[in-house]
């Protein structure tokens, strides 16, 4: 990100120059026309056979002069103009980094079944992005096998959330009907939220649908009283200010758009677990966490190369730093030692003390050389042989 803001800066001196250029250079060439102009109507009045008098001379001398100096200052200005757009480049080499194999493994994607794993991903990216075509292209031109039935709930899915952008909630109504026990099994809101948009949708059409929106609420809302009574308690509050609308009303809120972002990212979130997927999918979530983590891979690698110490990073499956992707990218717990800032492996797993805190099994082994153990965090005195191995 820092990288793009210094780009960026760059970019603007570029555009604020040239923009201070081009106006300068309108305004200059407008008053030279305007000096020509005159002059050469003084002189068009003059009879065919008339010499220009010692005065005349000097001002389309003066006025030549006037031109010449005007196209070097603008050419002057213009080459000014070539460097710095020429520093946006230097910006982008200096802060984007070409050549990113010095992070990479050429290894990860070699051999035919890697290969075919890699093309899966993808081809299963587009089918859950709808873009059905190109999919069906790559499967055809990679040699995949689509399963039986394997791209018909991505279809689906997709057909609901197009009518959700464009606010049609009856395909997504039947859908939800139609999953409505494992909806509430997963203690789903989804089926109620779009009943309620329903709901909404009859009331903002004012008194003129008001019994249809009663009959709605008798017959849809009646079955979700005991999960969300207090919501539709505000739902039937509505009806008091019908006459007037509800635009104006205490209850307003329930006009506004995000509620349909919200539906989309609701109905996007129920219909994934219950076919047992993530929301993003495997290829989205691992270029942007690659992207994420790239700056400081280049930095150690940078270091590492300056210090010689390259051999540290052995292409292990680990990385020589600890990169934080953000919550929304934490899928399971991850104990890093406190003492050697490392997180646990299988090798070296967390070990609890008997004093309660934890520590890794390898700074366990460091500090505890005999058979006297002090905890690091609090002076209770132990037995290193009295840790235990903790599961997360």
């Amino acid at each position: 990100m820092e990288a793009c803001v210094a780009v960026e800066r760059e970019v603007e001196k570029v555009l604020t120059k040239f923009g201070g250029i081009n106006e300068h250079a309108s305004r200059v060439l407008k008053d030279v026309s305007k000096h020509i102009e005159s002059i050469k109507n003084e002189l068009d009045e003059s009879p065919p056979d008339h010499e220009l008098t010692p005065a005349q001379s000097v001002i389309v001398r003066q006025a030549m002069n006037r031109v010449r100096e005007t196209i070097q200052r603008l050419a002057t200005e213009h080459r000014d103009l070539h460097s710095t757009v020429s520093k946006v480049g230097k910006a982008i080499d200096r802060n984007f980094v070409a050549d990113f194999a010095s992070t990479s493994r050429e290894e990860v994607f070699s051999g035919p079944e890697k290969t075919m794993l890699l093309n899966q991903v993808i081809c299963q990216h587009f089918y859950r992005q709808g873009m059905l075509d190109i999919a069906d292209e790559l499967a055809k031109e990679a040699g995949l096998k689509t399963e039986e039935g394997g791209k018909e709930p991505f279809t689906e899915l997709n057909r609901i959330l197009d009518c959700l952008k464009r606010r049609d909630l009856g395909p997504a109504l039947e859908w939800a009907r139609s999953h409505r026990e494992t909806l509430e099994a997963q203690n789903s809101s989804l089926e109620f939220k779009l009943h309620q948009l329903q709901f909404i949708g009859l009331i903002q059409k004012g008194s003129s649908c008001q019994t249809d929106a009663i009959n709605y609420a008798r017959t849809h809302l009646s079955q979700f009283v005991q999960r969300h009574e207090k919501e539709i308690q505000n739902l039937m509050g509505t009806f008091l200010y019908l006459p007037h609308g509800i635009s104006s009303s205490p209850y307003a809120h329930l006009l506004e758009p995000c509620l349909w972002s919200e539906i989309y990212e609701t109905f996007t979130r129920d219909a994934c677990c219950l076919l047992g997927l993530s929301v993003d999918s495997p290829l989205s979530v691992c270029i942007n966490s690659g992207c994420t983590a790239l700056p400081a891979l280049l930095n150690i690698k940078q270091v590492m190369q300056q210090r010689q110490v390259t051999g540290i990073w052995n292409g292990k499956e680990e990385l020589p730093i600890e990169i934080d992707l953000g919550q929304e990218n934490r899928y399971h717990s991850v104990f890093a030692c406190p003492i050697l800032r490392q997180q646990s492996s299988d090798l070296n797993p967390p070990m609890r003390l008997v004093c309660g805190h934890v520590i890794s099994r390898d700074a366990l082994n460091k500090l505890g050389s005999t058979n006297k153990l002090k905890c690091p965090y609090c002076p209770v005195e132990q037995n290193p042989a009295d840790a235990r191995l903790i599961y997360f």
